[in-house]
Order: structure tokens, then sequence, then C-alpha cells
């Protein structure tokens, strides 16, 4: 019996119909790279640093940028990230610190890794959803991240970022990565992938190979990449010193390469670079765990353990959110307040503001927090021992973030250059949550969560 073809072809003509029109019309390809802690100094005042940074500054004068970008309380890197893809305050997308709050120690420094946490729609997701291929290369908070087509995530079991020794951890990363076998097709042509997560300049050296190996092979139409050396460099040695400048003269050729591969996929394509945070000096720490022992609000276990506690601060660098045990527990919050007071008395402590529960709910941050402790420029908050000095200088030149975002220092930057995108404009000062629907707007694809304006980058 012969069967006829025609309702087939119909049926294939449909599902081709149904593709081309979940596929954006005429979006350009976007390749978005952080570079962990750039002041906009770095590029903006390049020529007066003496700084030899070609490709960034060819960003600024071929495309449109921002003078500063203002950051999210706290501007530390995880709760950062996951604004730059979500467009929204870390307050409702879910990651509110670097490291998960871990009040007793149990948890062994486990950072927000996973994508799972994030409560809102990101650029991944959307993007995918969509119909583009996606991809994405040591962007933090993305362990997991199902949007993600090509998938290497940050990720490491070992007590700090560099610190792994184990080989295996490269197997543990690969089995992480999406598809589990894109580690090892990579590898011949890229060479074999860091153990954890190695913020070196060469831990950036060989994500921007997989970078490239990935746009050269699988062509996404939107891909986001973390390079975190520099941040690494001004935590050792300061913003703008020797070795921070060095670090990203480097970093800044890694750049032009990855531009030039994604311009060869497509001539259009827009090259976005963004940071998370900025940087200040370092002069002191302070160690507001002291004080809430002292006052019993905290009570030392063995070996330096906490047996008990009612009140006590999660640090993220320049500013701390104080977490209640039980937040019905009005007269521990009655107690924390008197406290907080007094040490904000004594200047010598270096405390700029304390903030209550709806104060800083209205700026984005630390939904669960009783009260925020933002410290002044250069007073750093450390150290987790519970007997010893309050506050102790810090020797030699150093540097951090985590300070309020009204602070200068820590604006972050904002370049973007490619087909549909103005020439040398100046965008001033911009808010953080701008930039996830301005690169929705350039891969033609909808992000109603948003909710910063997207930015005029077209001419």
């Amino acid at each position: 019996m012969r069967v006829s073809r025609v309702p087939f072809m119909f049926q294939m003509l449909a599902t081709l119909l149904m593709a081309a029109a979940l596929r954006p019309a005429a979006a350009a390809p976007v390749l978005m790279i952080s570079i962990d802690g750039m002041k906009p100094e770095y590029v903006l005042e390049a020529d007066a640093r003496g700084l030899k940074l070609p490709n960034l500054c060819g960003l600024m004068r071929d495309g449109t940028y921002a003078e500063g970008v203002v950051g999210v309380w706290p501007t530390v890197t995880y709760p950062s990230h996951t604004t730059l893809v979500t467009g929204v305050w870390p307050a409702e997308h879910g990651i509110y610190n670097n490291l998960e709050f871990d009040p007793e120690g149990r948890f062994s420094g486990e950072w927000n890794w996973f994508a799972s946490e994030i409560k809102v729609p990101t650029l991944w997701k959307v993007a995918h959803e969509a119909g583009l291929r996606t991809a994405s290369v040591g962007w933090p908070v993305s362990v997991g991240a199902r949007d993600v087509d090509y998938l290497i995530p940050e990720f490491w079991r070992s007590a700090g970022p560099s610190g792994a020794s184990n080989p295996l951890d490269r197997e543990l990363l690969a089995a992480l990565a999406r598809p589990d076998t894109l580690l090892r097709e990579l590898s011949a042509q890229a060479g074999p992938y860091m153990m954890g997560n190695d913020t070196s300049i060469g831990g950036d050296e060989m994500k921007t190979r997989y970078a490239l190996e990935i746009l050269r092979r699988e062509k996404p139409g939107f891909m986001t990449l973390h390079l975190s050396s520099l941040d690494d460099s001004e935590h050792a040695h300061g913003p703008f010193s020797t070795e921070a400048d060095r670090d990203l003269e480097a970093i800044d050729g890694m750049v032009g390469r990855l531009e030039a591969a994604a311009r060869a996929n497509d001539a259009g394509a827009v090259v976005v670079v963004v940071s998370d945070h900025g940087f200040m000096s370092l002069s002191h720490t302070v160690n507001l765990m002291v004080p809430f022992a002292e006052a019993g609000l905290v009570t030392p276990g063995a070996s330096g353990t906490i047996a008990s506690w009612k009140a006590q601060p999660w640090s993220a660098g320049g500013m701390a959110a104080i977490m209640l045990k039980d937040a019905n527990d009005h007269e521990t919050e009655a107690k924390v307040w008197e406290l907080l007071k007094k040490l904000k008395a004594d200047e010598g402590n270096g405390i700029e503001e304390i903030l209550d529960h709806d104060t800083i709910a209205r700026r984005g941050g630390f939904p669960d927090a009783a009260f925020v402790v933002v410290m002044k420029a250069g007073y750093y908050l450390a150290g987790a021992g519970m007997t010893g000095a309050v506050v102790g200088p810090i020797p030699g030149t150093h540097g951090s973030h985590g300070f309020s975002p009204e602070f200068k220092e820590m604006r972050a930057s904002f370049f973007m250059a490619g087909a549909g995108v103005a020439r040398h404009r100046d965008l001033g000062v911009i808010d953080m949550r701008q930039i996830a629907p301005t690169v929705a707007g350039i891969l033609n694809v909808p992000m109603p969560t948003a909710k910063g304006e997207a930015l005029k980058v077209r001419p």
C-alpha cells in the first residue's frame, strides 16, 4: 500500500516554522566577559596611568561604556555576578553573600555555587528558551545551570579557590560540566583543565583557551566568561599596584583573542566587558566576633568552634549582616542594637553606619538580617576567633571590597561594542541591574523580571 507523504511534509514544515518563531529575529550573538574586581578607572584612565590596554580601550572607543556601575549590597563576587545575569537585587535573586551562612562552622567553607538557588530567570534561561545556544566558563553560581548548553562551572572543594592539589578534582569538574564529555573533547586543543579553581593569571589563560574552543566549535549565541586573577592580585597587592596593572595587561590580551574569535563567528557579534565590584586599599581588620562573644551572644566551644549562639555577624568584607538565631527573639535583638551603638560610638572601631532590617531591605540585600554593619573605607571585617583585639592594623599593601556600593571606590565597569551599539557613548554612572535587560535587548529576547531599565546603547 502506498502511503501519502503530504501530511508528513506539512508536519515537518510546521516544526520548522515553530523553530523559526522561537529563534530571536536579527539577534547579534553576545560574548559577556567579567573581569573580577576591575575598577572603571583602569580603562578610563589607562593612558594617564601608563597602562597598555589596547583591547579594552578599543571597546570604549568603538562602543558604549559607563563611568561607573553602582553595585549591590554587598559588593562581593557571587551576589554581584548573579545580579549581572538577572537584573535584580540579591534579596530577589537569592544569592546574598559569597559563602553560605554557617553559624556553627559545619559546612567547611561552602560557597553559593549552585544555580538552583537562583530564584529568578537568568540571561542563560531566557536566551536558551528563545532558541539560542548558550555557553559559560567559570561564572559564579553556575553549577548545574540547566539552561547552559556548554558549561564549565566555577567550583572547588579545597579550603581555598586555588588550593586544589588532588588531580581527581579535574574529574569532578568534568562531571559537573555540560555535556560531561566537554572537558575531554576540548582538552586536545586547550590542554588539561584546572583542578578546582585557579585564580592566578594562569587560571585565566586556561579558561580563555577553553572559551576560545567553545566559540570556535559551538558558536554560541550567548556566552559568559569569568576571569578572576585581577581580583586575586588586588587582594594581595592593592588596586593599581604594579602586580595588578601587569595582570590586567595580560587579561587585555585575552580579551583581544576572545573578541576576535567572537567576530570570526559573526562580524556583528557584541562583546560586553563587565566587572562585579571595585576595590579599595585596606588599613585595618575588625573582628566583630570578639564583642559578640564578650556580650554572651556567641558561646565558644572547643578548638575555636561555636557551642551556641543567639546572634552573630555574617561577614561580607566591608560590611556584615547581623543574624539572629530566632528572628522573633526581640530581647536579643534589643541587646544587639545596644552593643552595635556602643561599638559605633568608638570611632576606632571603624563603623560607618548601622542599618536596621527595613533599611537594608529597601537597599536589596540580606533580607533575613536584623541589622547590617557598614564599615568605613579601609576597615575590613575579618577573623573568626572570639578572643583578642577587636581592631588591628593591616601591614603592607592589600585591597578588598564588600563595602557600601555608595562608596565610589566600589564602582564596577561596563563596556559594550559591536553591531547596533553606539560608538564612544558615555552613559555616566549606571545601576548594575540595568546590564542584564540591556544584554537581553541585544539578544532580542524578553526579560520582564529584570528590575533595571535597559541602557540606551543603540545608535
